[in-house]
C-alpha cells in the first residue's frame, strides 16, 4: 500500500501570507513537520491534517488528496 499524499499546503500557505513557522505554530506543530509534508517526506497524522484544514477554513480534500494511481 502506497503511503504518498499530495497537498496543497504551500498554496493555502502563500494566499494567507503564511511561512511555514506561522503555519507551524497556529497548529501546534514544528516548522519542520510542516516542511516535511509539504515536499512529501512525512504523511501527516489525521490530527495534524484535520487542524490544518480547520486552520484554513476548508475541508481536509482540498488541501490533501491521494495520488492518480497508475496501475
Amino acid at each position: 500500500m502506497s503511503q504518498e499524499l499530495d497537498n496543497r499546503i504551500r498554496v493555502f500557505r502563500a494566499e494567507h501570507r503564511m511561512s511555514q513557522s506561522d503555519l507551524a505554530d497556529a497548529i501546534g506543530v514544528t516548522r519542520k513537520t510542516i516542511s516535511t509534508i509539504e515536499v512529501g517526506k512525512f504523511v501527516p497524522s489525521t490530527v495534524i491534517a484535520l487542524k490544518i484544514a480547520r486552520h484554513f477554513g476548508v475541508p481536509v480534500e482540498q488541501i490533501f488528496s491521494l495520488p492518480d494511481a497508475a496501475e
